[in-house]
């Protein structure tokens, strides 16, 4: 079984300049999750971290851009050409990145990026973050890699990911990949701790 080449207390913290956020576009969810959107994007803008999202003017997501923007931070937002022909972006972020397509925009906002955090959402969030945590076990995304767990919101499917290694579709080992966080603080302190994965971890992505 693959383990770190390093101890964990041998890892230095991390540089953190950019953080991915993925989060749902969502209306009509609960106010605890729009207060931990804008917890995370305030917390952002006081470390001085740029926030990477996908730009929708709707949700989680504008709620953690512009709680970043209202504490004096930086949001990037990249979103697909046929987004922005719907009208779906958001128009006062401090840069905008227009993408031909959803694959380009996901390349784009991981490469951006020195960690992700991923807030509760529906299939698209949920979708993003499963892609992120498959190019970490391929060695392919190195960076920490954080779940915000609000509410319990994760819970299922953490669940559903230790079955999977439990049953061998899986190693053990690949369940290091990400760090659960049940506070906005805890997942911003988490991206700095993570210890950087190794890319030698893709020698061992299969069972």
């Amino acid at each position: 079984m693959w383990k770190p080449s390093r101890k964990h207390s041998d890892y230095k913290m991390n540089t953190i300049h950019s953080v991915c956020v993925y989060s749902a576009s969502s209306t009509k969810v609960d106010e605890c999750y729009f207060q931990a959107a804008k917890e995370l994007g305030h917390l952002l803008a006081l470390r001085g971290i740029r926030l990477v999202n996908g730009a929708g003017n709707l949700g989680l997501m504008r709620a953690c851009a512009d709680a970043c923007l209202e504490a004096g931070g930086k949001v990037t937002g990249v979103i697909p050409h046929f987004m922005v022909e719907q009208g779906w972006q958001h128009t006062g972020l401090t840069e905008l990145i227009e993408t031909p397509d959803m694959h380009i925009r996901k390349e784009t906002m991981a490469r951006l990026s020195d960690g992700v955090i991923a807030l509760p959402g529906g299939c698209g969030t949920m979708e993003e973050l499963l892609e992120i945590i498959t190019w970490k076990q391929l060695g392919l995304y190195l960076n920490p890699v954080v779940i915000l767990n609000t509410r319990g919101f994760y819970n299922p499917l953490l669940d559903m990911l230790r079955q999977a290694a439990d049953e061998q579709f899986m190693r053990q080992a690949h369940l290091d990949i990400w760090r659960v966080a049940s506070t906005p603080s805890e997942a911003v302190s988490l991206l700095f701790s993570t210890p950087v994965w190794d890319r030698n971890v893709r020698k061992f992505a299969a069972i």
